[in-house]
């Protein structure tokens, strides 16, 4: 089966649905979780970093997220890295 998927949310409605569906976040991707939290889209900066280093590094760190809802939602961000 597959997914169509849009970029039309932002960064911090991305990170809102991975802390509902991942519960038990990896120690190493939370603070790039938490920083998405504070973006809207990749172009946005975050202190020194831009909001597509940070999701990089949350994509990165996210390698033990599996399952349906994380193909979908790393695919968006993905995406999201494209547009930037």
């Amino acid at each position: 089966m597959t997914e169509t998927v849009t970029a039309a949310r932002t960064l911090r409605q991305v990170a809102r649905e991975i802390r509902a569906t991942w519960p038990k976040v990896f120690y190493g991707a939370l603070p790039y979780l938490t920083a998405m939290a504070a973006l809207d889209k990749a172009t946005d900066p975050y202190g020194c970093d831009t909001g597509s280093e940070i999701v990089q590094r949350f994509l990165s760190n996210a390698a033990t997220w599996r399952g349906a809802d994380a193909r979908r939602i790393k695919a968006e961000l993905k995406l999201s890295l494209k547009g930037a």
